[in-house]
């Protein structure tokens, strides 16, 4: 089979194609024949070594990137049930969707609806899911909250917006270009900055009569993150789930006192993906909002496998507006 793999840390350059010998399901794994591989940030910091000591994300060398993937099983092991050789299934959280086919373990897998294409299916895996939790577990947004969404014209933004609607939120948004300030309006945001213009914090707290939002969603990180902090209310949570813009050092505690007592919390995903019920829980609210019209998923480009590393200089420089898919 033909795969991206990298042997050693660095820039999109350390992504190279080569061919691999398809592994075999053991207990308890099913083999699929992938569709699409979806790129993520989380990519781009195993492919850097900014996980290179995380217990959560390992990053062990020689590796196939790619933890978010769609397609159809065509190899089942010893012990599985409730699946099927041709059927359609997602997942994320698993190492290794750069190829044209990899092993999952059974239990990270979701059955995809008939009337679900299989590309909108890989892009509500890992980004889906992730703006579900933000939205209903780290913070479970009520009807009334103000949140601040940061980098909305993205992947995850897009989604955490709409999903943060449906909750009955009142969304602002922030963006880093004039031209995605249509994309984050479509979405629903009520209220749109250009952080890299003006201090986004005195947008806020105009908008929110001095107040400060309830909670920020922030995944820009080094740029964002204290300016986030000083957004919140009294006793709000900022939420930082990524670092587009480079990974933060340290927050001294005392920052979180002077901004009113607030909260600050860096998860990972695979925490609030932390077993079978879970994950097929959070699919299945994904799926049902996007078949019932209330959830729109954007494609913003498919790239042949073999152009991981150019996918992945798209979403750094930050041109993605939406998801990026390799098809394999």
């Amino acid at each position: 089979m033909r795969a991206i793999a990298i042997d050693r840390f660095g820039g999109p350059e350390v992504l190279v194609a080569r061919d691999m010998e398809a592994a075999s399901p053991g207990e308890g794994e099913v083999r699929v024949h992938l569709a699409f591989a979806g790129v993520n940030y989380i990519d781009v910091y195993m492919r850097t070594g900014a996980y290179a000591r995380s217990h959560t994300y390992e990053t062990p060398l020689p590796m196939v990137p790619g933890m978010e993937g769609a397609g159809t099983i065509d190899a089942i092991g010893r012990g599985v049930e409730g699946f099927a050789t041709g059927q359609r299934v997602a997942w994320c959280i698993v190492r290794g969707a750069y190829a044209e086919c990899t092993v999952v373990p059974a239990w990270r897998l979701v059955p995809v609806p008939e009337n679900v294409p299989l590309d909108v299916a890989c892009a509500l895996m890992l980004q889906g899911s992730t703006a579900h939790y933000l939205t209903h577990s780290a913070w479970r947004l009520r009807a009334g909250d103000v949140c601040v969404v940061h980098a909305a014209a993205g992947g995850v933004g897009q989604l955490l917006v709409q999903l943060a609607k449906l909750r009955g939120a009142t969304v602002i948004a922030t963006v880093g270009h004039p031209s995605k300030v249509a994309i984050a309006r479509a979405c629903g945001a009520d209220h749109t900055i250009l952080y890299r213009d003006v201090p986004f914090r005195d947008d806020v707290m105009r908008i929110t009569n001095s107040r400060g939002a309830d909670v920020v969603y922030d995944s820009v990180g080094r740029d964002t993150v204290h300016a986030s902090i000083r957004s919140l209310r009294r006793r709000g949570l900022c939420v930082m789930f990524g670092a587009s813009s480079g990974q933060v050092d340290a927050i001294v505690p005392l920052e979180l006192a002077e901004a009113g007592s607030v909260y600050f919390t860096r998860p990972h995903l695979a925490d609030y993906m932390h077993d079978a019920t879970e994950i097929r829980q959070r699919a299945q609210d994904l799926f049902g909002a996007y078949l019932g019209g209330n959830l729109r998923v954007t494609i913003d480009r498919v790239l042949p496998l073999a152009d991981a590393a150019r996918a992945h200089r798209v979403l750094e420089g930050r041109e993605s507006r939406g998801k990026l898919l390799l098809a394999t």
